[in-house]
């Protein structure tokens, strides 16, 4: 990784020039086009949940309830002990029933509403750290060491711009538990913020771990205590190394455009909000049609580079749960397709989406919001990752789960 310093990245030119106070954005007070763009979450958590599909139709029999042998115990108790450090007013909150509504409510922007759940920045020391254990249990280590510098890089771009410090922080994220952990029901936890969105559930030993939002700006921290974190690191690189792999005579299937400039992209894939990514907030509905180059028309060794890809999003998960995921989606590559925009040279930004039946995997690099590049650059990356077709938030299993311990009833939970 190259040494960096922050006369690196382009400065804004004002600021507080969003309407943005203790991690709230107040979309009154934005133009009519940002104000719609940046509430997608909030304006559609409710619509009935379909899914990500090709076409609007859930292609059934692709998920299944299958015993991993794994028991989730450490995240059982790790979420039962900070469940029971809460005073009872706290929990009231940081808690809420499995079937709530409010599982499909995050934004990886800043939040337009007043959050549910506990506030990491307002917790003293010691809950927050039994919130950071629970997520500790829950991933595997390269997963919770991504978590955890994507947070510490919201710190470090507060740091940078030197503005928005009651919402550039480290902490500033929300941490809700859905369900009760310790019944054997169906459970599991959503973190919420700027750049972080993650939504865990359990059901049965299974885990599933969508939507998932991982994204920072800049990806390394150049100035004080966050000097010298970084993230996102190899799914740049494996992308990288998987795109470069693919050949000239290649391109024609796969390559939409060779660069990130407005004049080579759609319009609606020029936003400063979204980019080129289309999975994010407020699209748990979204009709995606595949694109691009058919796995099945790859070579063996271009076949291995993209599960090295694959692997790299999976493998926050812990062995086990990520080997499952893994076997899932191979036993769907005839029917996964890999699109790419951009160069792939070592500065060129670029995005890429690997689109399977069971798996949409995004990666974008973007323009400035708080700092002051206005095209897209390497130092701006928005990671996603969907289960389609009706997984999100474990949908489709836990509609499995209770239909064979319930009859379809969904069992509730105070």
């Amino acid at each position: 990784m190259s040494e960096l310093n922050h006369e690196q990245f382009p400065m804004p030119a004002a600021k507080g020039v969003l309407p943005i106070l203790d991690s709230i954005l107040f979309t009154d007070l934005l133009p009519e086009v940002p104000a719609f763009e940046l509430s997608a979450g909030e304006r559609h958590y409710r619509d009935p949940f379909v899914g990500i599909t090709d076409h609007g139709e859930v292609k059934k029999g692709l998920y299944s309830l299958t015993p991993t042998g794994e028991q989730p115990r450490d995240a059982v108790a790790a979420t039962m002990t900070y469940l029971n450090a809460l005073a009872p007013y706290q929990r009231t909150i940081a808690q809420l029933p499995m079937d709530s509504p409010d599982w499909r409510l995050w934004t990886n922007a800043v939040p337009t509403w007043t959050p549910k759940g506990l506030r990491l920045e307002r917790l003293n020391d010691g809950l927050r750290q039994l919130i950071l254990r629970v997520m500790e249990v829950s991933l595997s280590v390269e997963g919770y060491v991504s978590v955890r510098n994507a947070m510490k890089l919201n710190g470090a771009l507060g740091e940078l711009v030197d503005d928005y410090r009651d919402t550039l922080t480290e902490f500033s994220y929300w941490f809700t538990v859905f369900g009760e952990p310790d019944s054997g029901a169906p459970w599991g936890w959503q973190l919420m913020g700027h750049h972080l969105d993650l939504h865990y559930v359990f059901v049965g030993n299974q885990v599933v771990f969508a939507p998932v939002f991982i994204g920072a700006e800049p990806t390394t921290g150049v100035l004080g205590k966050y000097k010298g974190v970084h993230v996102l690191d190899d799914e740049t690189q494996r992308g990288l190394d998987f795109r470069r792999a693919l050949t000239v005579d290649q391109e024609h299937e796969f390559l939409l455009s060779k660069t990130l400039s407005p004049e080579d992209l759609p319009p609606e894939l020029t936003g400063p909000w979204n980019g080129r990514h289309v999975g994010g907030a407020g699209a748990d509905n979204l009709i995606l049609p595949p694109e691009g180059i058919e796995v099945q028309r790859l070579t063996g060794d271009q076949k291995d580079l993209l599960v090295d890809l694959v692997r790299v999003y999976l493998d926050r998960m812990p062995r086990v749960h990520a080997a499952a995921k893994l076997d899932q989606v191979i036993r769907h590559f005839d029917e996964t397709r890999f699109i790419w925009r951009g160069g792939h040279d070592e500065v060129a930004p670029f995005y890429y989406r690997v689109h399977s039946p069971v798996l949409l995997v995004e990666y974008d690099n973007h323009p400035g919001v708080f700092l002051g590049n206005v095209e897209p650059a390497r130092f701006h990356v928005h990671t996603i990752v969907r289960e389609p077709n009706g997984n999100d938030y474990g949908k489709e299993l836990l509609a499995q789960h209770y239909e064979h311990h319930h009859g379809g009833r969904m069992a509730h939970h105070s």
